[in-house]
């Protein structure tokens, strides 16, 4: 007799947003996606900060977290570096203040 299988259900997308934001040189987008599981936990993001003006390599993202390839790190200017794991909710806050500061900036 074999063990019945549990169904696999896929994580689901519950935000896909974008938004403009002024920035001293020049306008640029802020872009947020969201993964949950069944049980409502985030299981996957990314986070975007994206300004051709203060940076062109990287498809113009000056700031990004993500958790891509299981592990969550923070890309900066074209670097890439792995984090501690941290709820979503304090990462979010976390990219926002740092939006915040790289807003001001005329350049890197």
């Amino acid at each position: 007799m074999t063990a019945a299988r549990r169904p696999v259900q896929k994580p689901v997308k519950v935000t896909d947003e974008a938004a403009l934001i002024r920035c001293t040189a020049g306008d640029g987008l802020i872009r947020e996606e969201v993964w949950k599981d069944a049980e409502g936990k985030v299981i996957r993001f990314n986070l975007a900060f994206i300004n051709f003006h203060l940076f062109s390599g990287d498809n113009g993202r000056v700031l990004g977290y993500d958790s891509a390839h299981g592990q969550p790190h923070r890309h900066f200017a074209g670097g890439v570096e792995v984090i501690e794991p941290v709820p979503y909710g304090v990462l979010f806050d976390r990219f926002l203040a740092e939006i915040e500061l790289l807003k001001s900036r005329s350049c890197l």
